[in-house]
C-alpha cells in the first residue's frame, strides 16, 4: 500500500475529506500503480484521465460509505 495515501473517511479525519484531499490521493494511487511519479508526454494523457477516474470514484465511494454511528453523507 502506498504511505502517502492517508484514510479519508471518518474517524480517520474529523470533518468530510476535501476535494484537494480526494485528488491528492488518487495521483499517489496513480502514481505508484503506473510506476510513474511524472508521465511523459506520451503517456501524460492515459494518466491525467486516470487520476480523474479514480478522484471520481473516490468521491463517490466516500459519499456513500455508511460510517456506524453516522448517517451516510450526500453530494459527494
Amino acid at each position: 500500500m502506498c504511505r502517502s495515501i492517508k484514510t479519508l473517511r471518518p474517524p480517520a479525519l474529523a470533518e468530510e475529506a476535501t476535494e484537494e484531499e480526494i485528488r491528492a490521493a488518487a495521483l499517489q494511487y496513480v502514481r505508484k500503480v503506473s510506476g510513474f511519479r511524472a508521465p511523459a508526454a506520451h503517456n501524460r494523457q492515459a494518466f491525467d484521465r486516470a487520476v480523474e477516474a479514480v478522484t471520481l470514484a473516490t468521491a463517490e465511494l466516500l459519499g456513500t460509505l455508511e460510517i456506524r454511528g453516522q448517517a451516510a453523507r450526500t453530494g459527494a
